[in-house]
């Protein structure tokens, strides 16, 4: 008897995967991307919603919703549901990974629901990383798997995190920046700080306000960094016109932005992050350290495409840095590879609260 119910265990297994769909999800304070294996990354939206205060309903989500920042009237609200990488309302990121986990699959819907990979900051507390699994649930998910997000970076990104081997991260996100040093399938030393492109932004409004007396808005600010950002001079003169409110008149006005500009606004910003990162290199074990001189450190996430980041971080740390390659989707690539190897890369998941780590 015991050998049937054994087998009939073993077949319900095996047919599972025709039954659900696995899906990935970088549940970013910027972007949410969404993993599904054998397909790669299909979904990557913006992390906003657009919400009606009248009904309470939500009208827009995504590249749609985010359209609508700066723009809605008053009964109309786009919102960010994700702040610092982690979820500061609740019901409306459960709003945004239904609508997302059913976007993806559309044409391909299954009968019992994904199991879910998602990944967060390193070192989360234990009451954040249930919100990400009680809102992938809620919104319809069979089984949640919780990952650090610079570990499930490092697998998309084909580090060998399970080997003898040191390895070092660094994840420039919208809300985080998270450095790792990963080593046999765990992180040894980490350090997450609340300085990454968001904030970046911030800066770039701040130092236009105080210099040329214009307000602009955060979208402007962030085409502004992407445009013409560049943290080392290299002879090549970059501008953009930028286009705000006279502190001084209330009217509309045009002036020119240079890279010289962003520079100096985000340069407070980029010598946190180094220094993070020299942080966590001095508290690192000497026969890691070692493995990621010769290694190297790989940069990821959006901020790892400021023009010169890579040059440096070489410079300060004495390290050679490197971009992986198609940094903004690495953590999404890396839930995804978990989920068609979860035997493999069981001992990176943080799928019990028991094993979430204390928050620094």
């Amino acid at each position: 008897m015991k050998d049937f119910w054994g087998k009939i265990k073993k077949y319900i297994e095996k047919i599972k995967p025709m039954l659900s769909n696995d899906i990935g999800i970088d549940l970013g304070t910027a972007n949410t991307l969404v993993y599904v294996p054998g397909k790669g990354v299909v979904i990557n939206e913006p992390s906003v919603v657009a919400v009606n205060q009248k009904t309470g309903q939500v009208v827009a989500v995504g590249a749609e919703a985010k359209r609508m920042l700066g723009r809605t009237p008053a009964h109309l609200i786009a919102t960010r549901p994700i702040v610092d990488g982690v979820i500061s309302d609740f019901e409306i990121t459960e709003e945004m990974i239904a609508y997302l986990v059913n976007k993806s699959q559309e044409g391909n819907k299954k009968l019992l629901g994904p199991r879910v990979v998602v990944g967060v900051p390193s070192g989360v507390t234990n009451v954040e990383a249930r919100a990400a699994r009680d809102a992938a649930i809620n919104a319809g998910a069979r089984k949640v798997f919780i990952v650090e997000e610079p570990m499930a970076a490092a697998i998309g990104i084909k580090l060998p995190v399970n080997d003898p081997i040191g390895s070092m991260i660094i994840d420039i996100g919208g809300g985080t920046t998270d450095i790792a040093v990963i080593s046999l399938g765990g992180i040894v030393r980490s350090k997450n700080l609340n300085v990454a492109g968001d904030e970046m932004n911030e800066d770039i409004i701040n130092y236009i306000r105080n210099e040329f007396k214009i307000l602009i808005g955060e979208k402007t600010a962030e085409q502004v960094k992407i445009d013409i950002g560049k943290v080392l001079p290299d002879g090549e003169s970059l501008e953009s016109s930028v286009r705000g409110r006279d502190l001084v008149s209330g009217l509309p006005r045009e002036v020119i932005i240079t890279e010289s500009d962003v520079r100096e606004a985000i340069a407070q910003s980029i010598d946190n992050i180094i220094e993070a990162a020299r942080e966590v290199l001095e508290t690192t074990p000497p026969e890691i350290v070692a493995d990621v001189m010769k290694a190297g450190i790989n940069l990821v996430g959006g901020g790892a495409l400021i023009r010169g980041l890579d040059k440096l971080l070489t410079q300060e740390l004495q390290i050679p840095v490197k971009v992986a390659p198609d940094p903004l989707t690495a953590v999404a690539r890396g839930a995804g590879i978990i989920l068609e190897n979860l035997k493999l890369y069981e001992s990176v998941l943080l799928e019990n609260e028991d094993e979430l780590p204390p928050k620094e």
